[in-house]
């Protein structure tokens, strides 16, 4: 699952931006807190927390510098997403953001049969989510201001029950 997003902004400025310790906070508009342990490279290691409460940990496995990263993600201990976050140059001044995703869920259901509850569920919800990660940077990297909790609408695993 990918989503891309124009961004007026140069794609040095979008890496400063993604590349910042404890960015998350600035541009997430689900995320409660992001503290850093290890920063910047290859083995970096944040948390993302929630505000539904889940608390998820990232470890960035590859990290190309000016063009993105890739990164594990999931509860400690638990199983773990793979993402790819890729910044590309559309024309001058503009970049282009993009968030892949490759969901752990439904893993342990038989490949044959997979793809329902994944088309049904688990990719519109992954969908809406990223969008609204990317508008939060856009708005972020636009305006200087960081994003709202739910500033694009809440998101039935992220947002919390207070919606």
């Amino acid at each position: 699952m990918s989503v891309s997003r124009k961004i007026e902004a140069s794609p040095k400025n979008i890496w400063l931006a993604i590349s910042k310790p404890g960015n998350v906070k600035d541009f997430h508009p689900f995320c409660e807190k992001n503290p850093v342990y290890e920063w910047p490279g290859v083995g970096s290691k944040d948390v993302v927390y929630y505000y539904s409460g889940w608390v998820l940990h990232r470890e960035f496995v590859n990290w190309i510098d000016g063009v993105g990263y890739d990164l594990m993600i999931g509860m400690e201990g638990g199983r773990k997403s793979y993402v790819s976050w890729r910044i590309t140059e559309e024309q001058e001044g503009i970049g282009m953001l993009r968030i892949t995703i490759y969901p752990h869920a439904l893993q342990n259901i038989p490949i044959a049969i997979r793809w329902i509850p994944h088309i049904a569920t688990i990719q519109p919800a992954l969908h809406s989510y990223l969008d609204a990660v990317l508008k939060g940077f856009e708005w972020f990297i636009t305006t200087g201001k960081p994003v709202s909790k739910n500033q694009f609408g809440s998101h039935k695993w992220f947002s919390g029950n207070d919606v």
